[in-house]
């Protein structure tokens, strides 16, 4: 084709030009000429409108027509005369070939020459015809420009209406020599002018590489100077900013920052005094600001991309930053009559008042580390004239009392002109406020200090720096203006607190900035004044008390500064020392009892009351923080305020819809967040087991179970200080009688059982997907693993099954609707476990998957050895998984096939294992729920019928009943006459600590039994040694014969034969003794137990469950019964008797009335609460994965101490609990506990990853643990904790006063 014609090349011209405007806004952001190249290039892959523009369909239809005929020519050379291609395979390689042949062709050449010439001539012609457009514009501007004048500050440094938007001029370099030359300050002031205007209209990419931009850019910064220039020069900065990279922009920065310098300099502009004014709408200053502003802005945009670019140029960008705001400070050194002048830092604080530009430069550590470098080193005034203003700002606060504007910084949407000196030294403030703040989280921040100023004759500390602030926040507890909607985030109070929240916040600026005696003193020196009856130095108490509570409550959140306030005695009350925690729960007391007249008159009474019981509450929703304030009856004293105001908000009238609000219904809803408040503190003493029995005594668990159900619905916080919800307190409450009573009254456990059915039964599937729900692959889907765990949390303690299912039937309905939900754990039970029939099987939509879930739980359920006891006696559980195995065969009628292998089969397989083998983790084998690879991919032995196959059952441990040549036997042989002495009893715990470590092995048998049953006497008959009145029992024999036991402890019967026989301890008749004994003992309690009226049913038949203690000491005499019965009788006096063997002290007369009805046994309210106390100490990580998980130490405490250990620790282990327990003293119970704990700590954490904690303690035993390889660390922990642990068990006769 030949040359295009006029027509042609007018139409080119013109779609060219249209193309052009179409991507003008992509074009005029490239940085540089290559970048816009290179979106041209790459248009067709980033615009998708590409095809639809007008100048790519004419070069669609132009390529068409000039290579139309010669692709058809290629393509009938290139193919068969059948349409299959001749060359190769594929349609691919067809066009391939086409293309090569075509772009070879010399119909190609010839159209890309062509096409060629007419694009250069096109755009030539554009180029002319813009140039003289501009140059027509140019001439009408200047015309313009002349009537034109600024009158007030405004922003011209944008680049948004420049014309560099609107076209994309391109300049050459002989032009910009000839700019640079019209720019020099030697030209008149016109020609200058002119030449800015070209200069903006240019990209600034070009006019930044050229050869003359060292002369540029000199001239331009001394065309800032000039107010005529001035705004022109910023407009084109503000352009190269957006659009250049880092190594141009520093240098218009760098020498914007000396322009500004040299300008205050020459300047030297006063400093507003008295009740002089400064208005930014003055020429100098308007320029000034400008310029600040342009700079403010480009700090806080350099720091998203001055990474990708050398050190050496972010620090020449800092440097000159900190050389501008290190202008000389007067603010300390001038005296009172002297004239101070306006600083760069003044401006710059104006228009980023919260130093934004530092916040971000420091928030990277590349930048960080640089700032922290030349601070350091060469700009360390820069620091000196921040903090130098604040003290500034606190010691002159006292003289503006009166005077409103020094704190007025008026952050309204209309637009100010003038500020006063004090309103400029307020934001000067604020922003080195916000400095210093920053500073202080940074470890390399804080080695700057202490720091030397010129005021103080001692450097400044971070502590003093932390007391300044907090002395700030006094004087201006609240802002003074009327209206606050827009200045509280400016007030002092705000700035102070903001960085005392960051300081809390992170551990180490904590430690070392406010975990120091002189910031706990100066926070607490206004309420030690209170409380001694003198007058607060406060301007407002209540709302600087307020601010207070709260700094402490922070303080308190955290494990250093918990430790601070009640170990460190640090504050001066009166004549003595004490700690923080006692002055805060003291002044607590007093609000509560409205003590302080000039506080409980106030409007703030509740608000501050409420802030200090929330410090309160960080420190006594923690074991030890608890028993530091217990004595002072801090649970009595909000439970008798949440009563009353309770019962005043009953008497205030509700009001009538439609009437006009009146004080009374604020006074009503005053009262009701009051009592909000009021009952949230009370709950959250359920967060350790003494401040749950401690809630139990107040008689409000009920509503705060309830209140806390409501909170939970809603998915509110527990508090800004909890990191987790309400699952720890949920465990810690269901782990007790009157606590999952509480929990069911609430609606707790309904609104859980029907969460789970609709989980598992409802599902998500009426809700279309765009894909299938994959099928679960475990045996319990992760859907319906949290309702698995919450159920495992409620039902951990037997106790509590024992409230939720004694007594209670299932249902066992002979239809059940589809609609029919359980709302019940025995409706539960009924559908999910106890699937015996065709119509509860037909009522399940996903039978397997449901009945599996329900199996599950039974597993876990049955680990409680109580609560399988009930569960068998009520449910015949047991014959129910046996009938199940014996229908689960191919032949089901004859019974006589082989046993499906299936999921159910094999969850019944193992529960059945489970519950009918006793014994530690050596002494039996639980088949495992996993099919296993190869032929035989179950080789366990199911079972419809007892007796179990034997492989279940491991070889029993070798005992000697005989007397053995030991240390201990000769020692008690030797020792008839010596028992009397003294020290007998040191010399034989002595002794029993030397042979356990060296030979525990020896510790068995005989001599164990005689070791025990010596030393129990021993110390019953000392005066000293008896807790409890020695036995007085002489049971006659017609009276314990006719004592009736339980079914349960039938069972526990049984089950106890069947390990004394596998241990090889007991005789086959020995059934007939262990229940003489049992009703022996039964009948000697029952004369020590208090006959309740209680509802709950753990209080009404005696001890619900089988007492393991006797079944094992019972074991330990190899079924002695008399020797059994005067051991027991004996250790009944004991203090140790009181924790390891549960039935004794259940309901017993010798502890209050008020805690025998609670049904909170002290294995939960002692042991437990210093098991999780000491974990938190000596085995921290155990104690934060409880933490995370939302179980509890005391649960699995209360689950392995009730049953003795049984099935989680081998029979040896066992009778070295007991004994370890016996010689070296109740408190060893604690310890023993907590090795324990550390012994399974790497099982613990790795089970707290997969969500499977509870479970796996519950159903897993204790291997390899060994009392004797642990007594020496139970010897370090009896060292450290003897005195405080022996001595609370102690009083177990008053444990609430």
């Amino acid at each position: 084709m030949s040359q295009l014609s006029a027509e042609d090349e007018v139409e080119l011209q013109s779609l060219l030009k249209q193309l052009l405007r179409s991507i003008n806004d992509r074009i005029s952001n490239a940085p540089s000429t290559e970048c816009a190249e290179d979106i041209l290039l790459h248009l067709e892959e980033t615009d998708k409108n590409f095809h639809n523009y007008e100048f790519v369909k004419y070069l669609r239809h132009y390529m068409e027509r000039s290579l139309g005929t010669v692709i058809e020519e290629e393509t009938k050379s290139l193919t068969k005369g059948d349409g299959q291609p001749a060359i190769g395979s594929g349609h691919d390689t067809l066009i391939h070939a086409i293309t090569r042949r075509t772009r070879d062709s010399a119909e190609y050449q010839q159209m890309t020459e062509t096409l060629k010439n007419s694009m250069i001539t096109a755009v030539e012609s554009l180029i002319n015809k813009f140039e003289e457009d501009q140059m027509r514009k140019e001439e009408m501007h200047r015309e313009k420009q002349h009537g034109q004048s600024n009158s007030q500050y405004t922003d011209n440094c944008s680049d948004s209406d420049s014309s560099f938007n609107q076209s994309y001029p391109f300049i050459r370099q002989e032009q910009l020599q000839v700019l640079a030359e019209k720019l020099d300050s030697s030209r008149p002031r016109e020609v200058r002018w002119e030449a800015l205007q070209a200069l903006c209209c240019a990209p600034p990419s070009d006019v930044l590489s050229c050869e003359s931009w060292s002369s540029l850019r000199r001239n331009l910064c001394d065309a800032l100077s000039d107010p005529d220039l001035s705004d022109h020069v910023l407009q084109f900065f503000a352009k190269s900013f957006s659009s250049s990279p880092l190594n141009v922009t520093r240098e218009i920065y760098t020498s914007l920052a000396k322009s500004v310098e040299s300008s205050f300099l020459s300047h030297k502009l006063s400093f507003p005094s008295g009740s002089a004014v400064i208005d930014i709408n003055r020429p100098e200053i308007s320029r000034l600001l400008k310029q600040i502003r342009l700079m403010n802005d480009f700090q806080k945009e350099v720091t998203t991309f001055w990474i990708r670019h050398p050190e050496k140029y972010m620090e020449e960008v800092i440097e000159s930053t900190f050389s501008l705001l290190s202008f000389p400070h007067e603010h300390g050194a001038a005296s009172p009559g002297s004239e101070k002048t306006l600083e760069p830092v003044h401006l710059l604080a104006l228009l980023d008042v919260k130093a934004t530009w530092f916040k971000k430069w420091m928030h990277g550590h590349y930048s960080r580390t640089v700032v922290l470098r030349l601070l350091e080193r060469k700009y360390k005034s820069l620091i000196v004239a921040a903090l130098q203003q604040c003290i500034h700002y606190n010691e002159s606060c006292e003289r503006f009392t009166n005077e409103t504007s020094a704190e007025q910084h008026n952050t309204s949407s209309v637009q100010r002109s003038v500020y006063s000196g004090k309103e400029l030294e307020y934001s000067f403030f604020v922003h080195s406020l916000c400095v210093l703040g920053k500073l202080l989280i940074y470890t390399h921040g804080r080695k700057l200090f202490p720091i030397k100023v010129k005021t103080h004759k001692d450097p400044v500390s971070l502590t003093d720096l932390v007391v300044l602030l907090i002395n700030i926040m006094y004087q201006h507890p609240e802002p003074m203006h009327s209206d606050t909607s827009h200045t509280d985030f400016l007030s002092p109070s705000c700035l102070a607190m903001e960085v005392l929240w960051m300081l809390c916040e992170r551990t180490e600026c904590a430690a070392e900035c406010l975990y120091q005696s002189p910031v706990i003193e100066t926070l607490l020196n206004p309420v030690i004044a209170l409380l001694n009856g003198q007058q607060a130095k406060l301007k407002s108490p209540a709302a600087s008390l307020t601010l207070i509570a709260d700094v402490l409550a922070r303080i308190a959140n955290t494990d250093t500064g918990l430790a601070l306030f009640l170990y460190e005695t640090n504050l001066v009350d009166g004549e003595s020392r004490t700690c923080a925690a006692h002055v805060i729960v003291q002044f607590t007391l007093k609000l509560l009892d409205k003590e302080l007249s000039s506080l409980s008159d106030s409007d703030m009474s509740h608000a501050l009351c409420g802030a200090f019981i929330f410090v309160c509450r960080q420190i006594y929703n923690t074991c030890e923080g608890l028993q530091v304030l217990r004595p002072y009856g801090l649970h009595r004293a909000v439970a008798a305020a949440w009563k009353e105001t309770s019962s005043l908000s009953e008497r205030i009238s509700t009001p009538v819809p439609g009437a006009t609000a009146d004080t009374s219904s604020q006074e009503l809803h005053n009262m009701l967040i009051w009592e909000e408040t009021l009952l949230d503190s009370l709950l959250n003493f359920t967060a350790t087991p003494k401040g749950l029995l401690l809630l139990q005594q107040t008689g409000a668990i009920n509503e705060c179970v309830s209140h806390m159900f409501s909170r939970f619905t809603k998915k509110l916080q527990v508090s800004r200080c909890e990191k987790f919800g309400y699952g720890v307190m949920v465990t810690q409450v269901a782990a007790t009688p009157p606590g999952v009573v509480a929990l069911y009254s609430s609606g707790f456990i309904r609104a859980l059982v029907v969460e789970l059915w609709s989980v598992l039964e409802c599902g998500t599937e009426d809700v279309r997907g765009v894909r299938p729900k994959p099928t679960p692959m475990d045996p319990i889907d992760r859907s319906c693993l949290k309702s698995l765990l919450s159920l495992v949390n409620l039902l951990s303690s037997s106790q509590s099954v024992w409230e939720l299912l004694g007594g209670q039937p299932l249902a066992n309905k002979s239809e059940y609707t589809l609609r029919e939900m359980p709302t019940s754990i025995p409706d539960m039970i009924d559908r999910l476990i106890a699937v015996n029939s065709d119509a509860k099987i037909h009522s399940l939509f996903h039978y397997e998957q449901s009945h599996t879930f329900g199996l599950r739980l039974l597993s876990v359920l049955c680990c409680n050895l109580d609560s399988f006891l009930l569960l068998e006696s009520q449910y015949n559980i047991c014959s129910m998984l046996l009938q199940s195995q014996k229908e689960d065969v191919t032949e089901p009628v004859s019974s006589e096939g082989e046993f499906i292998i299936d999921g159910l089969s094999v969850e019944r397989n193992h529960i059945l294992v489970r519950v009918s083998v006793v014994g530690g983790p050596s002494e039996r084998k639980l088949p495992p729920r996993a099919l296993q690879e190869g032929g035989d991919p179950y080789p366990w032995p199911m079972f419809s019928s007892y007796p179990l196959p034997p492989c279940y059952t491991l070889d029993p441990p070798k005992i000697d009943h005989k007397a053995q040549d030991s240390e201990i036997a000769a020692f008690l042989a030797s020792s008839k006459d010596a028992k009397k002495k003294a020290s007998w009893m040191e010399d034989c715990r002595r002794l029993y600590c030397r042979v356990m470590t060296s030979k525990p092995n020896v510790v068995t048998g005989k001599v164990l039994a005689d070791l025990l049953e010596t030393v129990v006497a021993h110390l019953s008959s000392s005066a000293t040694e008896c807790f409890f009145p020695p036995p007085q029992y002489k049971a006659e024999e017609q009276t314990v014969k006719s004592a009736v036991l339980s079914t349960v402890e039938q069972l526990g019967v049984d089950t106890c034969l069947r390990y004394g026989r596998f241990l090889k301890i007991l005789k086959e008749d020995a059934v007939n003794d262990l229940t003489l004994l049992l009703k022996h003992v039964k009948t000697f309690l029952s004369t020590q137990s208090l006959q309740t009226s209680s509802e709950l049913i753990t209080q009404q038949r005696g001890y619900p469950g089988h007492d393991w203690l006797l079944s094992t000491v019972f074991l330990m005499m190899s079924g002695d019964t008399d020797r059994s019965l005067r051991l027991l009788l004996n250790l009944s006096s004991l203090h140790t008797s009181a924790f390891i063997w549960p039935a004794r002290i259940h309901a017993s007369v010798y502890v209050p009335v008020e805690v025998a009805v609670s049904g909170i046994p002290p294995v939960y309210w002692c042991t437990a609460h210093y098991v999780e106390m000491l974990l938190k100490t000596e085995v921290p990580l155990v104690h934060s994965a409880f933490r995370m998980s939302g179980f509890t130490p005391s649960q699995m405490c209360l689950h392995w101490l009730t049953q003795c250990f049984w099935n989680y620790l081998d029979w040896t282990e066992i009778c070295h609990y007991i004994s370890t327990c016996v010689l070296m003293g109740p408190d060893y119970q604690v310890y023993m506990c907590v090795a324990v704990f550390k012994h399974l700590q790497p099982d613990i954490l790795q089970r707290t990853q997969s969500q499977e904690l509870q479970i796996f303690l519950k159903e897993e035993p204790i291997p390899n643990f060994k009392v004797s390889d642990y007594l020496e660390f139970m010897e370090g922990l009896k060292s450290r904790y003897r005195e405080l642990v022996l001595t609370d068990m102690q009083t177990i006769r008053n444990p609430v006063e």
